[in-house]
């Protein structure tokens, strides 16, 4: 224990230390292929035996460290349907998901939840609004009648996950790449394919999106604070809801370089229609040294159409 104590000392002290290299035009560099699979055995929000620590102690990132190896080796055994918990139907694992081997679980992080603020680690009451749209939310907490493809979520159909979504881990294709160039930065998603190009400018309060446009991903802008890339991103569509959000969703994106192989990311949700207080989410990009895989997800999408057989023969008994 003493040895990993000290070696956390070493990498908090080297990152206090850290200088963030330029851009030739002389921004922060962010560039390259970045991996949140640490982050998927980490809890979203924090298990209340944690109470207001953000960070495990030495023994308990050990015993967590036990249980991924454990679980690399359940996922890497020899998957059948036949093995397969379908009584955990919808679970990793079970007869109606992928096979466990698919997971990107390789490392972990000593976070105990994704969410930081509130400190209890917590995601705040939602609004009685709120509620009421979750219900009704294609994905979000139906469960049918699924009369058409139209009334489930975009990502079951393989056409967008959604913000702040695509930078959370899940499951895989956790991997995001981050190209600059002066005035923008794009950001590419392997988990659906998802491209956000973001102009970069100088922070002005109150600074306009443009016309109320509404999009998917909304619309996003730019700006540097020192050496951290503060993204404002609002008029989002009511077809890619977060969490059962509204179209009044505002996130602020905030991307910094803490050392050579890691961008720290968090990310403050607020939308009053839904919650009744903002809150942040937190995690670390790491360095992903192999590039981005195509996400080929109309091509063996049979969930879907599964699903609505499955529907129209619950509609015939």
């Amino acid at each position: 224990m003493a040895t990993l104590s000290a070696a956390c000392a070493l990498v908090s002290l080297s990152a206090a230390d850290y200088k963030v290299p330029r851009t030739p035009w002389g921004d922060p560099d962010l560039s390259g292929t970045w991996t949140t699979e640490a982050e998927l055995t980490v809890p979203f929000e924090r298990p209340a035996e944690f109470g207001t620590r953000q960070w495990l102690t030495d023994a308990e990132f050990e015993q967590r460290l036990k249980r991924t190896g454990t679980q690399l080796e359940s996922d890497n055994a020899e998957f059948t349907i036949e093995n397969a918990d379908i009584s955990n139907a919808g679970a990793v694992g079970s007869a109606t998901s992928p096979p466990p081997h698919w997971l990107e679980r390789r490392e972990t992080s000593r976070r105990t939840s994704l969410v930081v603020d509130p400190p209890d680690g917590r995601i705040p009451p939602m609004t009685a609004e709120g509620r009421q749209r979750l219900a009704t939310t294609a994905g979000g907490g139906g469960n049918g009648p699924y009369d058409g493809p139209e009334e489930m979520s975009l990502w079951v159909r393989c056409i967008a996950r959604g913000l702040p979504s695509v930078t959370f881990p899940t499951v895989y294709n956790a991997n995001t790449r981050i190209v600059q160039g002066p005035g923008y930065v794009a950001l590419t998603y392997e988990m659906i394919h998802d491209t956000r190009v973001i102009p970069i400018g100088p922070h002005r309060v109150g600074r306009t999106h443009g016309p109320s446009i509404r999009q998917y991903l909304g619309n996003s802008r730019a700006h540097w604070d020192g050496d951290t890339l503060v993204v404002d991103a609002t008029n989002f569509t009511n077809k890619l809801p977060y969490r059962g959000s509204s179209e009044a969703l505002r996130l602020t994106e905030r991307f910094r370089r803490i050392d050579k192989d890691t961008v720290r990311y968090e990310v403050t949700v607020d939308d009053p229609r839904t919650w009744t207080a903002p809150w942040t989410a937190a995690l670390d990009l790491r360095r992903q040294s192999a590039s981005l895989f195509e996400y080929a997800c109309h091509e063996g999408n049979y969930a879907m159409q599964n699903i609505l057989k499955g529907s129209r023969a619950a509609d015939r008994k």
